[in-house]
């Protein structure tokens, strides 16, 4: 089992700033991807930031040159940078690491963490 755990959450005013962290723990190997997703109430999870494991990154057009994803790959760990943040970001933000298990593909999700931006 994988078990993720975000951090870095918080309020902020729009223009400013935050990171946040996701450490995993457990078993991990054939790791495809670690990612960032969205949600907001009433929608489904979206997509914001995702580092593939052959070193490209993916990102939400509405995030593009104002989130970074990173990765530490030795602690098994994901970032991500939001600058310039808009209300319009507001959500709960989870984690997501894609292993690749037999002939399948295994999503692994942290709790989330909140994330507000007021104008």
């Amino acid at each position: 089992q994988v078990q993720l755990v975000e951090s870095g959450g918080g309020s902020v005013q729009a223009g400013g700033s935050l990171r946040l962290s996701c450490a995993a723990s457990g078993t991990i190997f054939r790791l495809k991807s670690m990612g960032w997703y969205r949600q907001v109430p009433g929608k489904t999870r979206e997509l914001v930031a995702a580092s593939i494991s052959d070193g490209s990154t993916n990102y939400a057009d509405s995030v593009k040159d104002r989130f970074t994803i990173s990765r530490d790959n030795a602690k098994n760990m994901v970032f991500l940078q939001m600058n310039s943040l808009k209300p319009e970001d507001t959500g709960v933000y989870y984690c997501n690491f894609r292993l690749r298990r037999g002939v399948i593909d295994a999503d692994y999700w942290g709790q989330g963490t909140q994330v507000t931006v007021s104008s």
